[in-house]
């Protein structure tokens, strides 16, 4: 079965919907799908991209972007339209690809999937707000990666709707140890942005640092508003307990993980509607045994099991933090052995078997 599948995102850049669509297509591939992708050029060069496509099991057509936009529109449309044509089954991940697949379900009677992450759902436009949900009517089936996204259209009632939890793949040969070293280190990996929430744990500083003065909070990835953080740890007096990594390879990220005790994602859903889907660093640490803490009120409630591999707070209470981090600690042991199975739910080669259901 030809399988063609459009993303807004795709290695080798970040992106949770490109890592998403990237697993998905490697995991379809390999259990005999004849895969394809259609996914936009995002570095200057391109150089990047070719060296990254040039390895894959599967096909990747790239769509240079213009400096005027609606050219790039224009050969994305005319591109899916060329590769719709020998496809069977069509599957849409992202914004624009929502609104593509809609756009050919008017064309050709093949097999249209929708898969939704959160962003797109929330855009602030009222207008773009509703040809997503309009969108959606036209697909097939449509595919939350969790619960909470799902409730993010439950206004449009729709009975083809599946939950399909996002996975993750090991990349490391074995777990790590628990480092040795009595002073509590916190870490977060992602992009450093306000939906991510670095800024709620820094917040929430001067009072962790009371029962711990030697806590370290570790800031792993993209330094988008870095210095916005950086101003806020020094305003709040906690700049000493800040530390920033930057990006990271796969290797460094591992051997940071295994310094920390717990993760901390307390995410949250900025005024433009970009939320947070699920959570998949969250998971990557469990398969460490480093027990996490985050958010309420998103798609990490899905990620988290609560009592069981972390604990889930109100991302804006610093003494909810205080609370679970002392409860983590407490009873380290427990939650970091539960932390390493709730994770292996979640691994692709098992995500991937409930996709080729739905596929059937």
């Amino acid at each position: 079965m030809k399988t063609l599948i459009l993303t807004s995102e795709f290695p080798p850049q970040p992106g949770g919907i490109g890592n998403h669509a990237y697993n998905l297509a490697l995991g379809l591939q390999n259990s005999g799908k004849d895969v394809t992708i259609i996914c936009d050029t995002q570095s200057i060069s391109g150089q990047a991209e070719e060296v990254f496509d040039q390895k894959q099991p599967f096909k990747v057509v790239r769509i240079p972007r213009k400096k005027i936009m609606f050219f790039s529109y224009i050969k994305r449309i005319r591109t899916a339209f060329f590769y719709t044509r020998n496809t069977d089954t069509i599957m849409c991940s992202g914004k624009f690809p929502l609104w593509m697949g809609a756009f050919l379900s008017f064309f050709f009677s093949r097999n249209f999937i929708a898969i939704i992450h959160g962003s797109e759902l929330r855009l602030p436009n009222i207008f773009l707000r509703k040809l997503t949900d309009l969108s959606l009517y036209r697909f097939d089936k449509i595919i939350a990666v969790s619960n909470f996204t799902k409730s993010l259209i439950s206004h449009l009632d729709l009975k083809n709707i599946s939950v399909v939890p996002n996975g993750y793949k090991i990349l490391f040969p074995t777990i790590a140890q628990r480092k040795k070293d009595p002073i509590p280190v916190l870490i977060t990996i992602g992009n450093i942005t306000q939906r991510k929430g670095q800024h709620n744990v820094i917040n929430a500083l001067p009072n962790l640092l009371k029962d711990y003065p030697d806590l370290k909070y570790h800031i792993v990835g993209i330094p988008t508003e870095k210095d916005r953080l950086e101003k806020l740890a020094l305003k709040l007096g906690v700049e000493e307990a800040v530390v920033f990594f930057g990006k990271v390879s796969e290797q460094e990220k591992i051997e940071l993980l295994s310094q920390a005790d717990v993760f901390v994602m307390l995410s949250e859903t900025t005024k433009s509607g970009d939320a947070e889907g699920f959570g998949i660093a969250i998971l990557e640490a469990n398969a460490l045994g480093i027990p996490a803490i985050g958010s309420l009120g998103c798609g990490i409630e899905d990620a988290i099991d609560h009592g069981v591999s972390g604990k889930l707070i109100n991302n804006k209470n610093p003494e909810h933090l205080a609370e679970a981090l002392t409860d983590i600690l407490n009873n380290y042991e427990s939650y970091s052995q539960k932390a390493k199975t709730w994770s292996q739910k979640f691994t692709w080669d098992k995500v991937i078997k409930l996709y080729l259901d739905i596929l059937k």
